[in-house]
């Protein structure tokens, strides 16, 4: 389902069903970063489900509180403050993980990939921008994923996107692009 026009890319709010039959396939990339088969299995099989809650505190940071979850299986937190501050997070998939976010114009971010195809409106207000990296001493594979947030037009409706560029252990580049159904308020 497409995202309400009258949504901005300065608040996501809502939920989302990562679309299976519009996303790209993700197996290389998770197998890359040292997710088992077994896993990567149950990952291909299940629904991916996103709740975010997008909001400014009292002090103007920008934040995106995210619970992700996995055909019902298994939760997982992920609260981003948009001010380029490194955070450790784990979890059950990809182990230790450090990521920082920001807000970013889309010329300044420097990759073609992160930066083509999006609405008008999320050029005008920017596209949320994250590094996630997991280091060899900690999960015993070292990688970064670097990801642009925003709208895109996809078959004629407007749609919650994400771009990601991976960097794998051995220097493998991949890129794939991520897009959820809107299913709603929160």
């Amino acid at each position: 389902m497409a995202v309400p026009s009258e949504m901005s890319v300065l608040n996501t709010t809502g939920k989302y069903i990562m679309s299976k039959k519009l996303s790209d396939d993700s197996d290389e990339l998770l197998r890359l970063q040292g997710v088992g088969w077994f896993k990567r299995r149950i990952i291909k099989m299940g629904t991916l489900y996103l709740t975010i809650k997008h909001y400014t505190d009292d002090a103007g940071m920008e934040h995106i509180d995210i619970v992700q979850s996995l055909s019902g299986l298994s939760d997982t937190d992920e609260n981003r403050a948009l001010d380029w501050v490194a955070r450790t997070h784990e979890d059950d998939t990809f182990g230790k993980v450090t990521s920082k976010s920001r807000r970013v114009r889309v010329d300044q971010v420097q990759n073609d990939w992160l930066r083509m195809g999006w609405t008008p409106d999320t050029e005008e207000h920017g596209l949320v921008f994250t590094r996630a990296e997991s280091k060899q001493e900690e999960n015993g594979v070292n990688w970064v994923a670097d990801q642009t947030w925003g709208f895109e037009i996809i078959n004629e409706e407007r749609r919650y996107v994400r771009h990601v560029f991976f960097q794998g252990p051995n220097g493998e580049k991949i890129t794939l692009r991520l897009i959820y159904d809107y299913q709603g308020p929160v």
